[in-house]
């Protein structure tokens, strides 16, 4: 997949170098995440001892069938998708995703050019290199923490390359986050230009098809994303010297890969390189040399068509066209648009695929997004943020208000958002999935840094729409303090009137026991709880807030929360949340929002603890260990588990969270003298009330 205007990188070349070309839309890589063992396969760990670096599991990938020649090079480990087996996979546990597609539904949008039903957004992401990334997170908040899930509607987890694989199943707290927020996550089925290690062999084994007229790697691919939780793929077969028999087999190849995984929902993305001579020619159009692997005389082979970078204006409509011909929208078609290397100031033609005052031509497809990460000299989570805000709000920073005139053309601009908040209870602390410390009810319980994205809140899509009649205060995630997670929401300035910021678009029926909680600090401000029982007259009108008293921040430090019933409006339906802060004299605000949440005060338990808390496997070296636990998951709905460290000295020690039943500890400290390391694990619900703990040790 050729970027235009970049030479490749070759920090990302795993095969020998060759003549320069233009930069593959593949040589980069995947992920970041966290698990356990099967029960089976961790008994059968007997002796000897593991060896201690041995235990981490990273995120899966494989070659088609056939390895490469030679030895793999340091951390890489080959392997064949053909001998796959759920049953002998040792990391399943830690690369499975817990989190259902939640449904979502779509508010009125923000601003008058934000269309709903038109075009969408797909991203292609690398979260981290092929080999070695992660299956749980990391020690660390350099981490592309996406949170601008509401423009989205279907993320790829890119990466793959000759020297380690070309097949990437997502790992677990990618797919937990996404879908949480009702987007889909694909996994990559990359088959690379011979220019970078490409070998038509492995297209072939990709493809082959039995006497009986079965494929058997289509089958084994919908085994694998029904196995580990996520969607679909994405198939890029861009490894030349095919010919027009080879074509046939990949469009039967995609029928039987569509087929296999339609009875679970899943999907499959193709991208504009093979065409049907078998040639790799990127057509930067739908048109009669590629329209069979999207459509063709039986009917769909592919849900949705990426669009090489080498669109026009003219063969984007004209690719439109074709599409709703065969009977498809024009919305199935992502026209590429590369941010790699320049980010917001990337030159594209938006009137070609978003126009505004008329009807969307197509979607859009970025290419790499986490431009907003890596371009940065500053990579702490607050900089990196404020960077992906102004990536998909625009420079106005308000999708209530885009900068007009601006080149970039932010997807709050042109795509109307979308929320999966629609029931009880609801709870947001502002956590972004990674940060410095981890907070529990204000008080930092680990001091070290962290990266998780499936511990991730459903946080505001639009950030930040501002309404004041004053100056505008400045709206911020930040990590310098939080409630819980590692972040909050911090709003500073010195306000003339009262700021009311737009946090949630909901759905949420208010029954007579509804009651709403803040938890703020700082100030000093009055603060309100706005509630809106119906939607905004039109796009971009005013949301009809109903404000409620929440009380006074004075300023003086410390959290409290604010209680505020909503029985004055049961029987209706909220529709969006929103605060308002009103500055009291002329200091400076400085003013917290550390956690908000809706839910029916009649309804509260606490939620059932997780059982069998034990240490599948372990690893010593003097006084550390690494080591993989597992349980038996909570009854009941469960949001995370979090696994905490009782101290001798009776104190309890944030270790780690994830949505699944097996977590990964790549660094356990003995604590002075104590003959055993105890731990307690927590289930977590929606309103991150806690369970009572399930408990086990490891003894030194």
């Amino acid at each position: 997949m050729p970027v235009p205007g970049d030479d490749a990188d070759p920090r990302h070349r795993t095969a020998p170098l060759r003549p320069a070309r233009r930069t593959v839309l593949a040589l980069a890589a995947g992920g970041g995440a966290a698990v356990l063992l099967p029960a089976g396969a961790a008994r059968a760990q007997a002796a000897p001892a593991p060896e201690p670096g041995t235990l981490a599991p990273y995120a899966s990938y494989w070659f088609p069938d056939s390895l490469p020649a030679g030895t793999p090079g340091p951390g890489v480990v080959w392997r064949s998708l053909s001998q796959w087996s759920p049953h002998s996979d040792p990391d399943l546990a830690h690369n499975t995703a817990s989190v259902p597609l939640a449904p979502r539904f779509t508010p009125v949008p923000a601003n008058r050019d934000a269309r709903a039903g038109q075009a969408r957004i797909t991203s292609l992401v690398s979260f981290g290199p092929t080999s070695r990334n992660p299956s749980q997170g990391s020690a660390s908040a350099d981490s592309y923490a996406l949170t601008h899930w509401a423009y989205l509607d279907e993320l790829v987890f890119w990466g793959g390359s000759a020297g380690e694989g070309l097949v990437l199943a997502p790992n677990a707290p990618v797919v937990d986050a996404a879908h949480r927020n009702g987007v889909r996550v694909l996994g990559n089925v990359f088959l690379p230009p011979v220019a970078y290690g490409g070998d038509l062999r492995w297209t072939r084994d990709l493809v082959r098809r039995e006497a009986d007229g079965r494929f058997p790697l289509a089958e084994k691919l919908a085994e694998v994303a029904v196995a580990y939780g996520f969607d679909g793929w994405f198939v890029n077969a861009e490894t030349d010297g095919g010919d027009s028999a080879l074509a046939g087999l990949m469009r039967g190849f995609l029928r039987a890969l569509r087929a296999a995984g339609e009875p679970h929902g899943l999907r499959v993305t193709w991208y504009d390189a093979m065409n049907s001579t078998g040639a790799v020619g990127w057509r930067g159009a739908l048109d009669e040399l590629n329209r069979e692997f999207f459509e063709d005389r039986a009917g769909r082979v592919a849900d949705t068509m990426f669009v090489d970078f080498r669109w026009t204006p003219g063969s984007l409509a004209a690719s439109g066209d074709l599409a709703e011909r065969l009977g498809r929208s024009r919305h199935e078609l992502w026209a590429a648009v590369d941010v790699e290397s320049r980010g917001w100031d990337a030159v594209v033609d938006w009137d070609a695929i978003v126009p505004r005052g008329r009807d969307h031509v197509v979607s859009l497809g970025l290419y790499r997004p986490e431009w907003t990460r890596e371009h940065l000299a500053d990579r702490s989570p607050g900089a990196f943020h404020r960077a992906d805000d102004r990536f998909w709000t625009g420079s106005s920073l308000d999708p209530a208000r885009p900068a007009p005139d601006a080149p970039w053309r932010a997807p709050a601009a042109s795509v109307a958002d979308r929320s999966t908040v629609g029931g009880l209870p609801f709870a947001c602390s502002f956590n972004t999935g990674h940060g410095l410390r981890w907070y529990e009810g204000g008080a930092v319980v680990s001091d070290a840094p962290w990266s998780h994205l499936g511990l991730q809140d459903r946080l505001p899509g639009r950030r930040w729409v501002v309404e004041t009649d004053g100056e505008r205060p400045e709206v911020s995630l930040d990590f310098a303090d939080a409630w819980r997670g590692g972040s909050s929401l911090l709003v500073t300035g010195s306000p003339t009137a009262p700021a009311a910021v737009g946090l949630h678009a909901v759905r949420l029926p208010l029954v007579p026991g509804a009651v709403a909680e803040l938890v703020h600090s700082g100030g000093p401000v009055d603060v309100e709880l706005g509630v809106a029982v119906r939607e905004p007259a039109a796009p971009g009108a005013p949301v009809p807030y109903t404000w409620l008293a929440a009380g006074t921040a004075d300023g003086a430090g410390g959290w409290r929360t604010s209680r505020i019933p909503l029985a004055a409006l049961a029987g209706q339906t909220a529709h969006a949340l929103a605060v308002r802060i009103t500055a009291r004299g002329t200091t400076p605000v400085s003013w917290r929002l550390g956690a908000l949440s809706v839910r029916d005060a009649t309804a509260g338990r606490h939620p059932a603890p997780p059982s069998h808390l034990r240490v599948d496997a372990s690893a010593r070296r003097g006084a550390e260990a690494e080591l993989r636990l597992s349980w038996r998951r909570a009854a009941g709905p469960v949001r995370h588990y979090e696994l905490l460290r009782r101290l001798p000295d009776g104190t309890r020690r944030f270790l780690a969270g994830t949505c699944g039943t097996a977590l990964y500890l790549p660094r356990l400290e003995r604590a002075g003298r104590e003959r055993a390391a105890a731990f307690e694990l927590r289930a977590v619900d929606e309103t991150y009330t806690a369970s009572a703990p399930a408990r086990a040790g490891f003894p030194w």
